[in-house]
C-alpha cells in the first residue's frame, strides 16, 4: 500500500493534491492513503478564521471550504490530526474522530483507526506544561488564552492511548517526540536548524508525552512536523524480556507545505490484502474509550491520572477480551466507519463575506451517533451543561492575555521549560507585542482582523516526574564533531546502510516538492522573537 504523509498543511489542499497526482504519475502506481501530521486548518467560514492562532495577516481562507462544500472532493482518503494552528472550533465538533469532508477524517483529540489492516494512531495539539493535567474545559467563543489553550495536549488523552497493548503500525503527531534527535543525524539537524542547538543539548526540544508514547506504543512509524525541517531516526526500543525480539520505530519529520520543501514523503507500507478498502474503526480502542468515559474531565481543575498507588480503586483500563466483546456486540460487529459527513455551519461564499460571522459551540450528529453507538458522553454536551451549571466558559472579554505557568498548580518536577530560551527560528511568524497583547479576545461577534496568536513551537516543558526515560539515550547529548555526518539513522549492525522506508528508498530520499513557480526569497526578516513564524518568515506571498 502506498502511503503519503504531509508535514504541516497549513490549508494547502489543492496543493498537496496536486502533488499526489504528480507523485502518481511519476511513481510506479496510485496513493492509497494520505496522513497530514497537523496544522490542517479545517477553515469553513470568517467565523472559523477567528478560533485559528495566528496573526490577522495570516488568516487565509485557503481551499479546504470547497471540500467542505462539496464543490471539490479529496481524490485520496486522507486522515489527519490537529496542530496548533487549527479552527479549534471545528475541531472541538469531532474529539472522538470524524469526518470534516468527504474522505477527510480527523482523528479527534487521540484515535486509532484502521484501514486495509494498517493500524493508524494519532494524537492531536502540542504539549504544553501547565495545562497538561486540566481537563478539556474550552467552548467558543474562546478569548485570547482559551484559542491556544485549547490545542494543547491533555493527560487523560496520553492516558487513554497508553492502555493499548496491541501493536501499533503508524502513529502520528504534531510536535516531536523529546529526544527523538539523539537518534538520528543531531549534526545534520543542527546545521540546518541552529537555533535549536540548546534544547537539543540539554535534552528539552519535543514533548516529553510523545516521547513517553513513544516508548508504550514503539509502532513501526511515527511521524510528525512542528518544525518545520525533515529529519529522520531510527529508535531501537528495549526490550524486558530476553526472548522478545527487538522492536524499533522509524521516525520522520516532514516540513510545511510551501514550494521546494521537504513537506511530502511517498512510503510503502505492508498491509492485509484481505481486509477491507475502506476505513475501520479499532476495537481495542473503541473499548477504552468506553472505559474511560468516567475519566473526562471538563473542568480547569488540575488532576492526575488513577495509578497503581494506594489512592485508586481502579488504575488499569486496558481492554479485555470480554469488554472487547462487549463493543463488538455494540456496534453488530460491524466496524466500518459510517460515511455520515453532514455539514454543520454555513459555508464561505467568496461573493458574500460574513465578517460579523456568530461563533456557536456546535453539538456535532456525527459525535451524538458515535456516542450513541458506543455507550458515552460527548464532551461537548458535557461541557454545555458545565457551561449552564457553572458559567465555566464563554467570552471573558478584558481578561489578561496570559501565557506562562500561572495557572496555580504546584512547580513543575522538570525544570525544563524552554520557552524563556534565546533561540529564534527564522522560519517563523513574526510577531508584534502590541499585536499579539491589544485587541486580542475572540469575541463571539468579533470581526476577522482580531489577532489571536500562539508563538509556533510552543516548546515542551518537562511536566512531572511520571514521564520516565527508561531508554538508552546516547552517551552525549552535546553535538561534537564527531556526530554522524552521513545518512541520518541506521538499522541495527550495519552501520552503513540508510534506514529502509519498506519500499526500497531510504529515509534520505529527496521528497517531491510542491508543485509551484514560485521562489524562495533572498532574504528573511528580522526576527524580533522567538518561535514566531509558522507559516512564513517573509511577505506575505510566501504564507502557508
Amino acid at each position: 500500500m502506498r502511503v503519503a504523509v504531509a508535514g504541516c498543511c497549513h490549508g494547502e489542499l489543492d496543493k498537496i493534491y496536486e502533488t499526489l497526482a504528480l507523485a502518481e504519475r511519476r511513481g510506479p502506481g496510485r496513493i492509497d492513503l494520505l496522513l497530514c501530521c497537523g496544522d490542517f486548518q479545517a477553515v469553513r467560514n470568517e467565523a472559523d478564521l477567528r478560533c485559528m492562532a495566528v496573526p490577522p495577516k495570516y488568516r487565509h481562507m485557503q481551499t479546504f471550504y470547497r471540500y467542505y462544500s462539496g464543490e471539490k472532493k479529496a481524490p485520496v482518503l486522507t486522515i489527519f490530526i490537529g496542530g496548533n494552528h487549527e479552527a479549534s472550533n471545528h475541531l472541538q465538533e469531532l474529539p472522538y474522530g470524524g469526518w470534516v469532508a468527504p474522505n477527510i477524517y480527523y482523528l479527534g483529540l487521540a484515535g486509532v483507526v484502521k484501514y486495509r489492516g494498517v493500524r493508524i494512531g494519532g494524537i492531536s495539539g502540542i504539549f504544553k506544561s501547565h495545562d497538561y493535567r486540566k481537563g478539556h474545559f474550552e467552548c467558543p467563543p474562546y478569548n485570547a488564552a482559551t484559542v491556544r489553550s485549547i490545542y494543547h495536549v491533555r493527560n487523560i488523552e496520553v492516558y487513554k492511548l497508553k492502555q493499548l497493548k496491541q501493536p501499533m503500525d503508524i502513529f502520528l503527531s504534531h510536535d516531536w517526540p523529546r529526544s527523538i534527535y539523539h537518534y538520528g543525524n543531531k549534526k545534520q539537524l543542527l546545521k540546518t536548524k541552529s537555533f535549536f542547538r540548546q534544547e537539543v543539548e540539554n535534552n528539552t526540544l519535543g514533548s516529553p508525552a510523545a516521547s513517553e508514547l513513544l516508548e508504550h506504543l514503539k509502532p513501526t512509524y511515527w511521524f510528525s512536523a512542528h518544525l518545520h525541517v525533515k529529519f529522520a531516526a531510527l529508535m531501537q526500543h528495549q526490550t524486558m524480556d530476553k526472548e522478545q525480539s527487538t522492536k524499533a520505530t522509524k521516525f520522520l519529520a516532514l516540513d510545511k507545505c510551501l514550494p521546494h520543501r521537504d513537506f511530502l514523503q511517498v512510503i510503502e507500507v505492508e498491509h492485509d490484502p484481505s481486509a477491507p478498502d475502506y476505513l475501520e474503526y479499532d476495537a481495542e480502542w473503541l473499548t477504552v474509550l468506553r472505559a474511560t468515559d468516567d475519566l473526562i474531565n471538563v473542568t480547569e481543575r488540575l488532576w492526575n491520572m488513577p495509578e497503581n498507588n494506594g489512592l485508586h480503586t481502579r488504575w488499569d483500563y486496558s481492554a479485555t477480551k470480554e469488554a472487547i466483546n462487549e463493543v463488538l456486540e455494540k456496534l453488530n460487529h460491524d466496524l466500518k466507519v459510517p460515511n455520515n459527513f453532514s455539514i454543520t455551519a454555513a459555508c464561505y461564499d467568496p461573493s458574500k463575506p460574513q465578517t460579523q460571522m456568530q461563533l456557536v459551540h456546535r453539538i456535532s450528529p456525527q459525535t451524538t451517533e458515535f456516542c450513541a453507538q458506543l455507550g458515552i458522553t460527548d464532551i461537548n454536551v458535557r461541557l454545555q451543561k458545565a457551561k449552564e451549571d457553572q458559567h465555566l466558559c464563554g467570552d471573558y472579554e478584558g481578561q489578561d492575555d496570559t501565557e506562562g505557568n500561572d495557572s496555580g498548580e504546584d512547580p513543575s518536577e522538570y525544570n525544563t521549560d524552554t520557552s524563556a530560551l534565546s533561540s529564534i527560528n527564522p522560519d517563523e511568524i513574526m510577531l508584534d507585542e502590541e499585536e499579539e497583547y491589544d485587541d486580542s479576545i475572540v469575541s463571539a461577534h468579533s470581526d476577522t482582523n482580531t489577532p489571536s496568536v500562539e508563538p509556533s513551537c510552543d516548546q515542551a516543558s518537562d511536566f512531572s516526574a511520571s514521564f520516565s526515560d527508561i531508554r538508552i539515550l546516547p552517551s552525549s547529548m552535546t553535538v561534537s564533531s564527531d556526530d554522524t555526518s552521513g545518512s541520518p539513522v541506521f538499522k541495527e549492525g550495519n552501520s552503513g546502510d540508510p534506514v529502509d522506508l519498506g519500499d526500497g528508498k531510504d529515509l534520505t530520499t529527496v521528497p517531491l516538492k510542491r508543485l509551484s513557480d514560485e521562489h524562495e526569497p533572498e532574504q528573511r526578516k528580522k526576527i524580533k522573537r522567538r518561535n514566531q513564524a509558522i507559516y512564513a518568515a517573509v511577505d506575505d506571498n510566501d504564507t502557508a
